[in-house]
């Protein structure tokens, strides 16, 4: 039972990934219909009819569903693993999807730090 719930646990965290880049790259879409409908005229931040400066939030949040669908299918594939190595009583376990998640997450936060960082 904790090897079916520990495979939930992993489902849960690559939904909430993949929900994460759905409203980041919606979000980034957002700012940039804003920002267009703002340079029209409604408060004049640059020249009228500017198209937006193009954002990576788009490339993020494709980048995170992919992520997330990737950690669905490892977390899959790590479940049938620790099944088989416990119905053998050979179990190992393994710190690859642990540590894929990690610096993932890592990875994502540096990048969204820099990124903040460019758009002061």
């Amino acid at each position: 039972m904790a090897n079916e719930r520990t495979f939930l646990a992993w489902i849960r965290t690559s939904i909430g990934i993949m929900a994460f880049g759905f409203v980041v790259e919606k979000f980034g879409l957002f700012i940039k219909q804003f920002s267009y409908f703002i340079s029209q005229g409604y408060g004049q931040i640059g020249p009228p009819g500017q198209a937006p400066a193009p954002g990576y939030s788009s490339v993020l949040g494709i980048a995170l569903i992919g992520l997330g669908a990737l950690m669905g299918v490892l977390a899959f594939i790590r479940y049938k693993k620790v099944e088989c190595q416990i119905d053998a009583n050979t179990y190992q376990p393994s710190l690859i999807l642990d540590v894929m998640l990690t610096l993932s997450i890592f990875a994502i936060g540096i990048f969204l730090i820099i990124y903040l960082i460019h758009t002061l």
